[in-house]
């Protein structure tokens, strides 16, 4: 229990000292989703009409409304992120000797998974803060109750950029999962537009952001904020995080896992 502690102690060292030496990497985690805030949220709001009611029976002004999930934002590019330095450590031979260690490889890997949790909660919260400087905020407790929640969405992402680590080979091929798993997700996601409004768009459209995981966090973290529960969507992601996490020690395994079938 020790070597496994100092394990994951000295993982989530390295992970923070490499993100203090990345300063670009916050600042491009902040910028991204305050763009979306402060530029296209006015728009939106004119443009949809939007007067958002349920499942809160109050009313919630748009920009309000999109902070859960431009914080699903900045928890899903930095979960991309931490893959895309699984990529780096491979190519390296870091990723080689981390998985060499006398511990089980489920563990080093849950280790990996959680520093990258951290700091997206990190990075997350530092949002919120900047929000509430322009006064889109929320009740002292709800920022508490909604810790849980982001770090679970955190977690479920982060095992999905781990997954997906396992299948990339070179970080020239990192661009491909930018535009056919990330953008995806976010826009077919309940992050912009409640989901009866895709519904009064498109069943297809409806069916497809029910079915994302993603939108399961995000209400997860949506409802936290209004110092609410929603156990279903809290359920999705848990159980979206286990399988994940199974196909990402399914691919670093070397018996059976795509490391070896592609080496």
């Amino acid at each position: 229990m020790t070597h496994a502690l100092c394990a994951l102690v000295a993982i989530c060292h390295r992970e923070f000292l490499r993100f203090l030496g990345q300063k670009g990497r916050l600042v491009s985690a902040l910028v991204r989703p305050l763009v979306w805030l402060l530029v296209f949220a006015a728009g939106f709001r004119a443009a949809l009409g939007l007067s958002i009611t349920p499942p809160y029976q109050t009313y919630i002004p748009y920009e309000t409304y999109i902070v859960p999930g431009l914080v699903g934002m900045v928890v899903l590019f930095n979960g991309m992120q931490t893959s895309l330095s699984l990529v780096a450590d491979r190519e390296v031979g870091t990723m080689r000797l981390l998985l060499s260690a006398p511990l089980p490889r489920w563990w080093l890997l849950l280790c990996k998974l959680t520093a990258g949790a951290l700091i997206g909660t990190l990075q997350a919260y530092a949002f919120l803060m900047i929000a509430a400087l322009f006064g889109i905020g929320f009740a002292p407790l709800a920022y508490l109750a909604a810790l849980p929640a982001i770090l679970a969405a955190a977690l479920m992402l982060g095992a999905l950029g781990l997954a997906l680590s396992s299948t990339i080979h070179q970080m020239e091929n990192f661009a491909g999962v930018m535009n056919f798993v990330i953008f995806p997700m976010f826009f077919l996601s309940t992050a912009l537009y409640p989901l009866w409004k895709m519904a009064e768009s498109a069943q297809i459209l409806h069916a497809l952001c029910a079915a994302n995981p993603f939108s399961h966090a995000i209400e997860t973290i949506r409802f936290a904020l209004y110092l609410q529960a929603n156990a279903g969507a809290g359920a999705v992601v848990l159980v979206s995080f286990v399988v994940f996490f199974a196909l990402a020690l399914w691919g670093y395994d070397p018996a059976r896992g795509l490391i070896r079938r592609k080496s």
